[in-house]
């Protein structure tokens, strides 16, 4: 595993055989998000965009949290006192990376929640394709207690990802949860020990390594945008989506599918992948 060549304040990056280890890098303050946080955060998804060597992005928290969501101090006491245009531009940021950025982005993404995931953090928590997290996890939407609605997106987040009841209870009780609960709720795929949680996600990487690139991210976009259209407008998206990665693809994965299963009998798509580069 190696260091990025590319320094940044809050965030570290790591690569390892095409997985972009992407760690919140605040463990002083929970990894709690704040303006330079979130700016940084915008530069990192960028560039590892553009990288051809980060083909599946992990996010994780340094030290005892994932995130606990917003900087309190510097997220909004500081930014009350700016300017109301110097609020809009760090209000912005906070959405482009957590929201706008993670939830098409052109990669595979991995939310490994090692711990506390307050608040904010449901955000891109939710925003990432996939999410595994320990047992030990402490989940909670804290704002009510200190009197604010959950902000953001958050609320959005839940409605798409957790049934109604269980989102309006933890949103109105401020109470918290643990990794097994995120995951009975379907907040999360899978929750594990802390100890076995990074080998889980990367073995969930691998597995996303061996699949076609193109295709994997037709995929996981026909599915998130087909979800706020109609069944016709669906049929449209999803059949546009499917011609444009046979024309997108360079691998031509679909024929080297075919050719595999039906001509040389040497794999089962219902339990293998295809054999990239034959």
């Amino acid at each position: 595993m190696s260091e990025y060549n590319k320094t940044w304040e809050t965030v570290i990056v790591t690569l390892e055989d095409g997985i972009a280890w992407v760690t919140l890098n605040r463990p002083d303050k929970r990894n709690a998000m704040n303006p330079t946080l979130n700016k940084e955060m915008i530069d990192v998804l960028e560039t590892l965009e553009l990288d051809p060597e980060a083909q599946v992005l992990v996010l994780r928290g340094a030290g005892s949290a994932w995130t606990a969501g917003m900087d309190l101090k510097e997220y909004f006491r500081e930014i009350d006192a700016q300017p109301e245009i110097v609020e809009e531009r760090i209000r912005r940021d906070c959405s482009q990376w957590q929201w706008r950025l993670l939830r098409f982005y052109t990669k595979p993404t991995i939310a490994m929640v090692n711990g506390w995931c307050f608040g904010g953090a449901f955000s891109p928590l939710v925003a990432c394709d996939l999410a595994l997290c320990a047992d030990e996890a402490v989940f909670g939407l804290s704002e009510i207690n200190w009197g604010i609605p959950p902000g953001n997106l958050v609320s959005k987040s839940l409605a798409d990802t957790i049934g109604h009841r269980e989102a309006l209870y933890y949103i109105m009780t401020g109470e918290t949860f643990d990794g097994p609960r995120a995951a009975e709720m379907g907040l999360v795929n899978a929750s594990v020990p802390l100890a076995e949680l990074e080998d889980r996600v990367r073995t969930l990487a691998k597995t996303l390594l061996e699949k076609n690139p193109v295709t994997l991210r037709v995929a996981k976009h026909g599915f998130k945008r087909c979800r706020e259209l109609t069944w016709e407008q669906s049929e449209d998206y999803l059949y546009a989506k499917i011609d444009q990665a046979f024309h997108r693809d360079p691998e031509d994965g679909r024929a080297q599918g075919l050719k595999q299963f039906l001509d040389d009998k040497s794999i089962k798509p219902g339990l293998q992948t295809y054999k990239r580069g034959d």
